[in-house]
């Protein structure tokens, strides 16, 4: 759930100037990126940082700043052109460069701002900072210098979250074409594939069910139910021993008062409705969802597998006809999350360390049935979350599945927005409830205090200008490379999203991947209203995100 924090935006603006000559972007008196400063001119950045916090910053100095955003550019536009080089590799092949590519890609920023010595900067990265560092108790006073070193330090809250995503796309392929069945699907389990909906997209949701079947049939799938589950009648024209439509009658009330997806997903449960049995498998899926055959092999290949109770697989937002360009280049984030985090945490640990999400979620349908959906109001405004964390509580194993299904990303900025504010409230409640023991929720909740906090590290784009603080090479390292993971992410994740669709035509891939890049100021500008709604708002309400583009109101 936690996919798109504004990773990079809180990198800008904690890394705000460690010291007056690292070379860095939001920064007092940055040095010239063509070549590191001599030692008098190290002299003159050190006797510049000691003028007064409150003088202006220079057309000069703003030419430096500009001059650094675009080496950061330029080498990130770099490397998309080589990542769109290795999509026609082997997928072997494929891995290996990506890998030598991210590492090189986190070393290039850590030397681009000065953490890591590299040639003529060694002194300048080192021992400079080490014979003329300040007292910053001196200059700020004891309790403007506490509150600097707090924002710096809750800009590290998403480092757990950069690692597991760094570990996840270095330690497994993410570059398999095909899924390879383990077994024939006519020995597969059987399968019901349910989807939850509130019944106001009708038409989305038989025209997907459509696709969804042919689907079905094209690989093979034999033992296999579709049940739409809908708080309005939709009367499906084909239900049928495929096809069952399920309508949560207005007078169901579960014992701890659920709403909307909790609520219909519990109906579902109940002995006179439930027709599945305890040894079937359940895939759940979005009224926009839409299988591939990946997918279903990765499925087919988890159910036969047997020994995880609970798995999920990758969701991409950029297949079929794009409504929004800048909502989807936003959410090519979540998929480089979804194989890096989401991968780590499920192949290492079999644990839902930080969550999961609704949608291609595959379950046993007998632990789901234990585990349940009746949890209260603060388990139905992120069900999903509070579900996998009940079952990380109980004992249950989780694992990746392979393949890749396809949603839509929210077609209007308001839906975005919403969609956002929804799930910050949702994991709040999950990370405060009282049933979640703290050993299960320690990581989903510095992810979420991460998100919570980001408007306060957002001020040091503002802050750190005017007031930088001396190095410290441990903290400096690790919030660029929390920048430098977070950046690499959108682009990994474009060319996923968009390497189907354009593998011979390179430069519509850049073109993409430089939208990616441009989209991120929208993302941390829309993460930090979402932050202030959610806390500021009423944290029962769900909102529905629409994504039938045939009711849109331009």
């Amino acid at each position: 759930m936690l996919n798109s924090l504004g990773g990079l935006g809180r990198f800008a603006a904690s890394y705000g100037g460690p010291s007056p000559t690292a070379p860095r972007i939001f920064c007092a008196n940055p040095p010239s990126f063509n070549h590191w400063d001599s030692t008098q001119q190290h002299s003159n950045h050190w006797t510049q940082s000691h003028q007064s916090f409150s003088n202006t910053i220079t057309g000069t100095q703003f030419t430096d700043i500009s001059m650094g955003y675009f080496v950061l550019l330029g080498f990130f536009l770099n490397c998309s052109i080589l990542e769109h080089f290795i999509m026609t590799l082997s997928p072997n092949l494929k891995y290996a460069t990506h890998i030598i590519f991210f590492i090189s890609w986190i070393l290039f920023v850590e030397i681009l701002y000065g953490v890591i010595p590299f040639l003529d900067n060694a002194k300048s990265a080192v021992a400079f900072s080490i014979d003329e560092s300040f007292s910053p108790i001196e200059r700020y006073g004891v309790v403007n210098t506490f509150l600097l070193y707090l924002l710096r330090f809750l800009s590290l809250l998403v480092l757990p979250q950069c690692i597991c995503n760094s570990l996840g796309l270095i330690l497994f392929n993410s570059f398999k074409d095909r899924i390879k069945l383990k077994t024939t699907p006519l020995l597969a389990p059987f399968i019901c594939f349910r989807v939850v909906t509130k019944g106001d997209y009708p038409d989305l949701v038989k025209v997907n069910l459509e696709k969804n079947l042919q689907m079905c049939y094209e690989a093979g799938l034999e033992s296999f139910i579709f049940e739409v589950v809908t708080d309005k009648a939709i009367h499906l024209p084909h239900c049928s021993n495929r096809v069952r439509e399920i309508v949560v009658p207005h007078a169901y009330k579960c014992v701890l008062l659920l709403v909307v997806w909790s609520r219909a997903l519990q109906y579902c449960l109940e002995d006179e409705v439930n027709i599945v049995r305890d040894e079937d498998w359940i895939v759940h899926l979005d009224e926009e969802t839409l299988l591939s055959i990946n997918s279903l092999n990765g499925i087919l290949n988890f159910c036969e597998d047997g020994r995880h109770q609970f798995g999920q697989g990758v969701i991409t937002y950029a297949q079929g006809d794009i409504v929004n360009w800048i909502t989807t280049l936003s959410d090519s984030f979540r998929v480089a999350d979804d194989m890096g985090k989401l991968r780590f945490q499920f192949k290492v640990f079999h644990k839902p360390l930080f969550g999961w999400k609704g949608s291609f979620v595959v379950t046993n349908a007998g632990a789901e049935k234990k585990v349940s959906f009746d949890h209260g109001p603060e388990g139905s405004i992120a069900e999903d979350c509070f579900f996998s964390m009940v079952a990380f509580r109980d004992g249950y194993s989780f694992d990746f599945i392979e393949g890749e299904m396809h949603e839509k990303s929210p077609f209007t900025f308001w839906d975005f927005l919403q969609q956002r504010r929804r799930w910050l409230q949702g994991i709040y409640l999950t990370v405060h409830s009282k049933f979640i023991p703290l050993r299960c929720k320690i990581l989903l909740a510095s992810s979420l205090y991460a998100w919570v906090t980001m408007p306060l590290t957002t001020l040091q784009i503002f802050l750190s200008p005017f007031c930088p603080l001396p190095r410290s090479f441990l903290l400096d390292f690790l919030v660029v490379f929390v920048g430098a993971v977070n950046l690499y992410m959108y682009i990994f994740g474009v060319i996923k999203s968009f390497s189907h669709k354009y593998r011979n035509d390179p430069w519509k891939l850049l073109i993409y991947t430089l939208g990616a890049f441009v989209a991120i100021p929208f993302n941390v500008w829309i993460e930090n209203v979402a932050v202030i709604m959610g806390m500021c708002s009423h944290k029962f309400e769900f909102y529905v995100v629409n994504k039938d583009t045939r009711v849109i109101i331009v």
